[in-house]
């Protein structure tokens, strides 16, 4: 099996290649790994039409994909399971052997599907494996990371609004500081002339009524 995974490593540069995968055990193969390496997978489950005599995907098909590392004591780093096609992505942490391994099953409730009865027998399943951060792997999510990449600079353009009518803001918060702080300067400066001019006011009708009760006396 070893020599399988060799062959599908090379898939992205080729085609993908297919086996049958009995729905009663699972299928497993076996790779060593170096640390840090990317590892792709594109896959695609089918089952025997025996009616219309073709291999075909329907809801009722479902894969679970486990990865272990043998040399951690079968340290599973993936474990998912998908419908009858999907991807599965995973970076060995350390180098060594990884089990991967492959486990169908079928719910097809038709009569016409007849995985047992098939050709070879069980799921063929498609398997389209890229190792490693190769153009085929970076080619594969193009289109999602141009996506991110535009959604990013949506947000980056959204900040960017954001931050020019926070400043815009500011200013008109320091422009309507600077005009009540004016106004209530001349406000308090208005308080303080009017008391001073009522306090001269006071102070010249208590001098001229004391001079008009000191002239009554006297006379």
């Amino acid at each position: 099996m070893r020599s399988l995974l060799a062959l599908l490593s090379l898939a992205a540069m080729a085609q993908a290649l297919y086996f049958f995968v009995d729905v009663t055990s699972p299928k497993c193969f076996f790779e060593e790994l170096p640390k840090d390496t990317l590892v792709v997978g594109h896959y695609t489950a089918e089952e025997w039409n025996d009616q219309r005599r073709v291999w075909e995907k329907h809801d009722g098909i479902s894969i679970y994909i486990s990865v272990d590392e043998v040399f951690e004591s079968e340290h599973r780093v993936v474990s998912q399971r998908g419908g009858s096609s999907g991807k599965f992505t995973f970076t060995a942490a350390d180098a060594g052997d990884h089990k991967i391994c492959f486990t169908p099953s079928s719910n097809s409730g038709r009569s016409n599907w007849l995985s047992v009865a098939s050709p070879n027998g069980g799921i063929r399943l498609t398997l389209d494996i890229a190792i490693g951060e190769t153009s085929a792997i970076e080619g594969g999510d193009k289109d999602k990371i141009q996506d991110l990449a535009t959604r990013v600079k949506d947000l980056n353009a959204r900040l960017n609004d954001i931050r020019r009518e926070q400043v815009f803001q500011r200013e008109r918060e320091a422009e309507f500081r600077d005009q009540s702080e004016s106004t209530n300067s001349r406000v308090i400066r208005w308080i303080l002339i009017q008391l001073t001019v009522l306090g001269v006011t006071c102070a010249w009708q208590l001098s001229h009524l004391r001079s008009f009760f000191i002239k009554q006396k006297l006379t």
